[in-house]
């Protein structure tokens, strides 16, 4: 049993088992059954003093990393526990080679290799993806002056014909104009009654125009914020249920406050509450973690709370309900926004999943499940342009809204279940961003088969990336602008390296200073220098200064045409509280240089939806020729595209999905320039530089993934919010161990990928030559054996001279050539099935006629042994003609399948001796992982630091393990 867990996780990680190993009965323990005991050789070799095999095997079944801990009371008789950062990095390296040798073993049996990949292929490699093609689609109603483009209408018959479906197209290529005829056409069909339209609040009027220009006499609702207010809510949703519309639309807040009913939220929240329940009680049998305990009490104490709360009416009044609206289709615009949906897992504090629950998420989720009991899975349809927008673990949220029932088909609707079968943790010992010590970090970072795991999403997804696409698009040229730091600026980055030193050294409390001050700090500083102090001077040549520059040479340039930049910004936005920020320092510039004031424009001064549009049209007009704003505010739902001729990137972004969304407000459609120019400013020895580097790594993992290409097998995630102590003094004085440790990086897993296709072809060779050549050699030899026969009867009844005398055709002879040729013409010509039809015989073999239905044509087999098959024509004596040579030439087959079995034979040998050959890199992978190991524990460990994990329990209400631990 122990040994199945191991070959099929997904079978029990999916019911939430956990595995336990009792020492002092040498037994397994399953979900508190008891199952047969299995010799496992638990030595040293993967154990350490403090952690034996057992115990890490242990806790890789159960998906957690190993983890040391020294255990004290202090002055006031309580427990506490501190991570021993050496042990535990000892401890996790055990581990990483207890999973590299279990991966090896597992490939090793030839048997259960080939079982292991039957189990495989049949569960994830059986998905052949449909196609859709919308082209016979009318359109009634449509706007004969708007044409839709072939991924268009595509993606409609998807809709239309398919189930739930995630619209993941490339920002701009059109996906508001997909849906609108995608609602439209579903109502016309009879497909769905009232589609609701569910948009990012300050684009509800801009979506609802673009609704009546492509369908202009569609009876649409769209709502207002007063629609929603208290006093009016009631009389809006009542509105909704019982007009007949198209479609309704309204922003994302205001579909969060049309509650589910009561009675189905409380069933949801009571079986949430179970399931968590029954979780405690196993984690608790089967001496769990304290911190997986504890936030799964604190998860099931919040549920309580809303359980509740469910009939307190102060943020969902008494209105009518989702139920009662009658909708039966929703679309979800910008659906990345609704990443944050809670789920549980048995791992712990794993970075990039969800550990706190997004009220609007598990709102839209409860709505997804409603509406495919309702319909049977074809009512959801989500819109992005990012569908991963930071982390890997946001695909698996994308699948839990969207393919639910595929979900739990395959046994994966639990997270655990999804990632132990497409993804792996890692984790490293680091600095908390807090700076309070040392912290074990786990993150959800490597992924493998993602062929499978996108041909699974792809089953909903409708992935259209700019490559397939070919849109009408500007060219954009990217120039990356680096800008030389002045010296306050050097002197500062290596302050911030001193202030990170003495975090590290617990010189400062966590309240004064901390990593993520720091980082937050390194960013501003790369920007500008005032941004530290306002009182620093205006370095010339700064960021600032050399973007200004660009705007106003472009301006300048393009003053017949009007053409308008973009500048983004994400730090030191305007506040209005006369402190220096950014924004008007960059206007001041412009203004000084010689731009207008009314041609400069800051997002954030169009406080309203109607003041945002006719800013927007502003800049379409060429009015507004320079506009300032952030990601947040400028970024989707911006179209101001028509006369965008630049871009500035004044400072990189947290997320490569915002730099995708910065650049897709100019790289539209609808732009009148073929082509525009995107700058990316850099400041030289700052944080600049490397937080892109971050974000592009990043963005090329995403890229890997989300591609209408096979994607890669192996990828790895990254996830990074501060910078570590050691990039910081990497960044501000070079290290030579940090120098070492990327190079090793880099060659370790060079050389990992190498042993990895080693042993792929190892394996390959093993399997033919178990069964592939033995089987092989035997088929030819006996092939061999009977063509001789079949040579042998064949001279026997052969003429002389090799000429015809007779053939015999239902029961008739033939003496003359054109005769027999006749009949069996005559005789296809009546055949009423394909089957084969044995008609008659010549020359010692009998002569069987039949017809391939796939190339329409007939055949004749000459079988003894072995069948010699030949094609007919119209001809009489051309056939028999093709007959005689397809019998002359057995011989010269024969000779060609000597030749084969003798290469065959060859090829056996040399297989047995390259399958013996050892991997040739094999010390070199040792050695390198080895001094990899040690520069970890070197850069990442230091005994003045502490982190206190836990202050507030007695020892009596420990686990076994840390009775243990705290009595050794």
């Amino acid at each position: 049993m122990f040994i199945e867990y191991l070959l099929n996780p997904s079978n029990y990680a999916c019911q939430n088992i956990n595995v336990h190993y009792n020492e002092a009965t040498s037994e397994w323990w399953i979900e508190g059954k008891n199952y047969d005991k299995y010799n496992i050789k638990a030595t040293n070799t993967y154990g350490t003093g403090r952690a034996s095999a057992y115990k890490i095997i242990e806790d890789s079944l159960n998906l957690k990393d190993t983890r040391i801990y020294d255990y004290y009371e202090d002055e006031n008789g309580k427990r506490v526990a501190e991570l021993n950062k050496k042990e535990t990095a000892i401890a996790q390296a055990k581990q990483e080679q207890i999973k590299l040798a279990f991966e090896e073993w597992i490939w090793k049996d030839p048997e259960r290799r080939e079982r292991l990949t039957k189990v495989y292929n049949e569960r994830f490699n059986s998905i052949r993806p449909r196609e859709y093609d919308g082209s016979h689609i009318s359109f009634d109603g449509m706007n004969p002056e708007i044409t839709l483009r072939k991924h268009q209408v595509n993606a409609i018959a998807r809709i239309l014909y398919g189930g739930n479906t995630l619209l993941a197209h490339e920002v701009g290529a059109g996906k508001t104009f997909e849906m609108v005829a995608a609602a439209m056409e579903s109502k016309r069909l009879g497909l769905c009654n009232k589609s609701l339209f569910v948009v990012p609040n300050h684009i509800v009027e801009q979506f609802g125009q673009e609704f009546l220009q492509l369908y202009p006499s569609a009876n649409v609702l769209v709502t207002t914020k007063k629609d929603f207010e208290t006093a009016n809510r009631k009389k809006f949703c009542s509105r909704i249920a019982t007009g007949d519309y198209d479609a309704i639309i309204i922003s994302h807040s205001q579909f969060e406050k049309i509650p589910m009913s009561v009675e189905r939220q409380f069933a949801i929240i009571q079986k949430q509450i179970e399931d968590i329940t029954l979780g405690i009680q196993d984690l608790k049998n089967n001496n769990g973690e304290r911190f997986s305990i504890k936030q799964m009490e604190k998860t099931k104490k919040g549920l309580e709370t809303r359980l509740a709360k469910l009939n307190d009416t102060s943020r969902k009044d008494d209105v009518v309900t989702f139920e009662e609206l009658g909708v039966d289709r929703i679309f979800v615009d910008e659906a990345h926004y609704y990443k944050n949906l809670f789920l549980y897992t048995k791992m712990r504090n794993v970075g990039g999943i969800a550990q706190t629950e997004a009220q609007k998420s598990s709102d839209l989720f409860m709505k997804c499940r409603y509406l495919d009991e309702l319909i049977g899975g074809k009512g959801v349809i989500f819109a992005t342009g990012t569908p991963i927008s930071n982390s890997m673990v946001e695909l698996y949220t994308m699948q839990r809204y969207l393919q639910y029932g595929e979900l739990e088909k395959r046994h994966l609707q639990q997270f655990d279940a999804w990632a132990s079968t497409f993804g792996e943790t890692v984790t490293a010992i680091e600095l908390s961003p807090e700076g309070t010590g040392y912290r074990a970090k786990t993150r959800f970072a490597k992924f493998f088969n993602l062929p499978e795991l996108m041909a699974l999403f792809k089953e909903v997804a409708d992935i259209q990336t700019s490559e397939m696409l070919n849109l009408p698009v500007p060219k954009a040229n990217y120039h990356n602008v680096v800008i030389e730091p002045s010296e306050i600026q050097k002197e500062l980055v290596k302050d911030l390296s001193e202030r990170a030193e003495k975090i590290r050294n617990r010189m400062v409390d966590s309240s004064v200073d901390n990593m993520l001050k720091i980082t937050n700090d390194g960013r501003k500083l790369a920007l500008d220098q005032r941004l530290t102090n306002d009182m620093l001077e205006d370095f010339e040549h700064s960021k600032v200064a050399t973007c200004a520059d660009n705007i106003y040479s472009i301006w300048d340039k393009t003053s017949e045409d009007k053409s308008a930049q973009l500048v983004f910004c994400d730090l030191s936005t305007p506040h209005n509280d006369g402190k220096f920020n950014v924004y008007d320092d960059l206007k001041t510039k412009l203004i000084d240089r010689g731009i207008p004031e009314e041609e400069i424009a800051f997002i954030h001064d169009a406080n309203t939806d109607a003041r945002k549009q006719e800013l927007f049209n502003k800049v379409r007009r060429g009015q507004v020729r320079v506009l300032i704003g952030s990601t947040q505010k400028m970024g989707a739902g911006t179209n101001c595209q028509d006369r965008l001729i630049a871009l500035h990137d004044l400072d990189c972004p947290w997320r490569p999905s915002d730099l995708i969304q910065r650049s897709g407000r100019i790289i539209r459609q609808g732009n009148k320039n073929p082509e525009v120019d995107i700058y990316r400013y850099v400041t030289e020895g700052t944080f600049d530089a490397y937080l892109y580097q971050l974000v592009e790594n990043k963005q090329r993992f995403i890229s890997q993934i989300m591609t209408s290409k096979t994607p890669v097998r192996f990828a790895e995630d990254i996830d990074e919010t501060a910078l570590s102590y050691a990039e910081i003094k990497a960044l501000a004085a070079g290290n030579p161990d940090i120098i070492e440790k990327t190079e090793l990086d880099t060659q370790v897993a060079k050389l990992k990928l190498l042993k990895q296709n080693y042993l792929s072809e190892k394996y390959a060779l093993e399997d033919k030559v178990i069964k592939y050549y033995p089987n092989e050699i035997k088929r030819l030899e006996n092939r061999i054996e009977d063509m001789k026969e079949d040579i042998e009867v064949f001279n026997n009844n052969n003429t002389p001279d090799n000429s015809f005398e007779k053939m015999s055709i239902k029961g008739t002879n033939f003496t003359e050539r054109k005769e027999a040729g006749e009949k069996i013409i005559e005789i296809c010509k009546s055949m009423t099935n394909p089957e084969p039809l044995e008609v008659g015989e010549y020359k010692g073999f009998k002569i069987i006629l039949s017809f391939d239905t796939m190339d329409r044509k007939f055949y004749a087999s000459m079988k003894n042994n072995l069948s010699y098959k030949t094609e007919l024509g119209s001809d009489p004596s051309g056939n028999i003609t093709r007959i005689d040579n397809v019998l002359n030439g057995i011989e010269t087959r024969l000779s060609s399948i000597e030749n084969n079995l003798e290469d065959t034979k060859k090829n056996y040998e040399s297989a047995k001796k390259e399958i013996e050959k050892p991997f040739p890199q094999e010390e070199e992978l040792k050695t390198k992982s080895k001094r990899l190991d040690e520069l970890n524990i070197k850069l990442n460990l230091n005994n003045k630091d502490k982190e206190i994990i836990d202050d507030g329990k007695d020892i009596s209400d420990d686990s076994q393990d840390c009775k243990k631990e705290y009595e050794r």
